[in-house]
């Protein structure tokens, strides 16, 4: 709509041009009107709006005064049928039309036609007074259907950009279904079939490992559940909980036990996320190469629109001020990836008393 009032004004503009060629009080009519429409369309382009006190300025001004000013200095003809004085009140009322809402647009375009006729009666001349009000409520009400369109349009794709989101949301909801019901096929459900038809001993402490990493992963799948019960969050975002469970599965497929624990966790930026888990990851990689431990505990705690994760183990440890400076693990992998989001990660170990990694985003 700005850009349709905007060129329509532009027309009438144009015609103006011999005035203001020609001098005196002319081009001060010509330069009233090009300051209204400035006035009126720059910033609106700014803003991406027509704002409603720039409105009512220009139809006083454009509408009104320009028109008035011209018959009273006898400068550009009033009662010709397509002065440009009298068709800038047309400008002005679709852009009030388009811009103003219900009774301020109705009092806006009666307030030009009030001033056209005024102009017109004073001349004596009638015979244009006709065309002069089918030009201003024409173009009042076709700017006010258009605008209706396109309003009505963009609520309609609204809606159905709406729907197709929600759409890709069931299907991604039961795909993650089917990945999580053929995950218990494979694992959960495949151990209580093995105990059931006595194929394995349950004493070897084989046997009570893999139990203990299943029986994790039915608490982190309830506690994901409950997460995800609340609002989806907005395109282009990651539920926290999913990335971590990848960073999780992963170390479990290495042979690592992890007791997971889920509080009330965000939605995060894609990055942000796939940053997270990869720096997890790398925490949960060093308990199973460097700790000296099979087992490791993971809390993670939403803060707000951020989140804190805690990875820690009770194995060998480390003295961090022995640590090799030029070491990839701790300040490329986890310190480096936190620090490029806007996170920090802390460590604190020592020999015998384990270690605990703390990752915070934002920081």
């Amino acid at each position: 709509m700005l850009l349709a009032t905007g060129l329509y004004r532009a027309s009438h503009l144009i015609g103006g041009l011999a005035a203001a060629v020609a001098g005196g009080t002319g081009l001060l009519l010509f330069g009233a009107a090009l300051a209204s429409s400035a006035a009126l369309y720059l910033p609106a382009y700014r803003r991406g709006r027509l704002d409603r006190a720039a409105l009512w300025a220009d139809v006083v001004s454009a509408g009104c005064l320009v028109p008035f000013l011209a018959l009273a200095t006898h400068s550009a003809p009033v009662a010709q049928p397509g002065t440009w004085v009298m068709l800038l009140g047309s400008s002005a009322c679709a852009a009030a039309s388009a811009g103003l809402a219900g009774r301020e647009a109705v009092g806006a375009v009666g307030l030009v036609v009030a001033v056209h006729t005024a102009c017109c009666l004073r001349t004596g001349e009638l015979r244009p007074l006709g065309g002069h009000l089918v030009s201003l409520l024409s173009s009042a009400l076709m700017a006010y259907v258009l605008w209706r369109y396109l309003h009505r349009q963009g609520v309609l794709l609204d809606e159905a950009r709406e729907r197709a989101v929600r759409a890709e949301a069931a299907r991604a909801r039961r795909a993650e279904r089917i990945a999580q019901h053929r995950a218990l096929h494979d694992t959960v459900l495949a151990t209580l079939t093995a105990v059931a038809q006595q194929r394995v001993d349950p004493t070897r402490a084989e046997f009570r490992e893999r139990c203990a990493r299943e029986a994790s992963y039915l608490r982190r799948l309830i506690q994901r559940a409950d997460e995800e019960d609340g609002p989806e969050g907005p395109d282009g975002e990651v539920a926290a909980g999913a990335a971590l469970e990848q960073a999780v599965t992963a170390a479990e497929g290495i042979g690592l036990t992890i007791h997971a624990r889920y509080h009330g966790l965000p939605t995060l930026p894609g990055p942000v996320a796939r940053s997270l888990a990869a720096a997890v990851t790398e925490a949960l990689n060093n308990v199973r190469h460097h700790a000296g431990t099979s087992t490791a505990h993971l809390t993670a705690t939403g803060r707000g629109h951020g989140i804190a994760v805690t990875v820690v183990d009770d194995g060998r440890g480390f003295d961090p001020a022995l640590r090799p400076a030029d070491g990839t693990g701790l300040r490329r992998s986890i310190h480096a990836r936190m620090a490029e989001i806007g996170g920090t990660a802390a460590v604190d170990s020592a020999p015998g008393e384990g270690t605990l990694v703390e990752l915070r985003w934002p920081e």
